[in-house]
């Protein structure tokens, strides 16, 4: 259907609400606004119309603007109940400093309800310039205002994303399959990072079934919309309607959770304990690459390098590699120094102090590029032993948390 279509069949158009489900209190929170065209037996969804830039902006502005209109003039009463996400396309938001868009708002919505307004921005489809998007976005949101970011993920800048430091992050698992949920860890686990540090809630769409809805759960999110949960409607649903279903799942989920937790506790002790039994017995030395290759041998099942560090970073001894089943000493990799690594002072601080070893978040090795945990522990008074665990291990006793 091309734009004059659209704009000559207006009167058809239709508001549609989807639910947001609170993962803290398994209640409805909040509508997300489409907006549809009900053309016979046909429903089109304008979800991309705003955004085609084959079509005149004054076209785009008209049809944004009746669905905002239509959808506020219906939600308006109830608005005290739960936050409304509106659609806001920031190319066309800029064209006027956000002027007409908030006119409509507050002819709907007073202005001790605006905090219950949020508008949804693509920041990856924005053209404009972001400091004056920022601004007009600044001088709404002193309304109490909020703004969520549409869409984020792998095209998102994080640039932009800081700079307008939104109160929501929104992110589309529609495609994500239980399958891929190891492929995705990195990602999700960046965002989370972001949200954290800017102080944002994240919220999980694209809900089609509870393994994405465990996902979204695991993976920190606080709200949740999706088909699983409630589909979009033209009316709004009780509040309470999935609170007891939710609750019941979200228990399923803390069950699992735990038992996975409880394992991995068990699993990283146990490793710890027979390496540190073993060290004390070998009683290692940076000097001696003897006793070293003898102490790596004895990890063969665990590790695949050990080496000894100072604790300003510098490497004292040589690397102990193990390359296709065979141990080789590498001595140039003495004097290296990797205070450059994140953690490894910190890491440092706390063997010297608690006199115990530690180990690392799982990462990818930079020489050999498997996926590693690395366990550290005092020797001496200055100096600590480093055992790269091998990836076969990890995956062997699931311990890649």
């Amino acid at each position: 259907m091309d734009a004059i279509d659209v704009l000559t069949n207006l009167n058809h158009l239709k508001a549609y609400f989807q639910p947001i489900f609170s993962a803290d209190e398994h209640i409805v929170i909040g509508y997300e606004i489409t907006g549809k065209l009900q053309m016979e037996e046909q429903l089109i969804n304008l979800n991309s119309f705003a955004y085609d830039e084959d079509i005149p902006e004054e076209y785009r502005v008209e049809v944004e603007q009746r669905l905002l209109r239509l959808a506020l003039s219906q939600l308006a009463g109830e608005v005290k109940d739960f936050d409304i996400y509106l659609p806001c396309n920031a190319n066309l938001l800029i064209l006027d400093y956000g002027e007409s868009y908030f006119d409509i708002i507050k002819e709907y919505i007073l202005e001790e309800n605006l905090p219950r307004i949020v508008l949804v921005i693509s920041e990856h489809n924005f053209k404009g310039d972001f400091s004056q998007l920022n601004n007009i976005l600044r001088y709404l949101r002193t309304y109490g205002m909020k703004v969520a970011i549409n869409q984020v993920g792998s095209e998102s800048h994080l640039d932009y994303i800081k700079m307008i430091s939104p109160n929501i992050l929104k992110v589309n698992i529609e495609q994500l399959s239980y399958e891929s949920w190891g492929a995705q860890n990195d990602l999700f686990t960046s965002l989370g990072t972001l949200a954290r540090k800017i102080g944002a809630n994240m919220l999980f769409e694209g809900i089609n079934t509870v393994h994405q809805l465990q996902f979204a759960w695991k993976s920190g999110g606080r709200y949740y919309q999706g088909k699983y949960l409630a589909d979009s409607s033209t009316t709004i649903i009780p509040k309470n309607q999935l609170k007891e279903r939710f609750k019941k799942e979200c228990q399923q989920f803390i069950k699992i959770e735990k038992r996975l937790l409880e394992e991995n506790y068990n699993e990283l002790k146990n490793l710890q304990n027979l390496l540190e039994t073993t060290i004390q017995h070998s009683k290692p030395e940076s000097n001696n690459s003897e006793l070293l290759l003898a102490l790596a041998k004895e990890l063969d099942v665990y590790s695949f390098r050990i080496y000894i560090c100072d604790e300003d970073g510098f490497q004292t001894s040589p690397n102990i590699m193990r390359i296709d089943k065979k141990w080789y000493v590498q001595k140039e990799a003495i004097n290296k120094n990797w205070s450059w690594r994140p953690y490894f002072l910190k890491t440092i601080i706390k063997m010297r102090n608690d006199k115990s070893g530690v180990f690392s978040d799982v990462y990818s090795d930079i020489d050999t590029g498997e996926m590693t945990r690395t366990f550290s522990i005092p020797v001496n008074e200055s100096e600590y032993l480093f055992i790269d665990i091998s990836y076969d291990y990890l995956f062997k006793h699931n311990i890649f948390r």
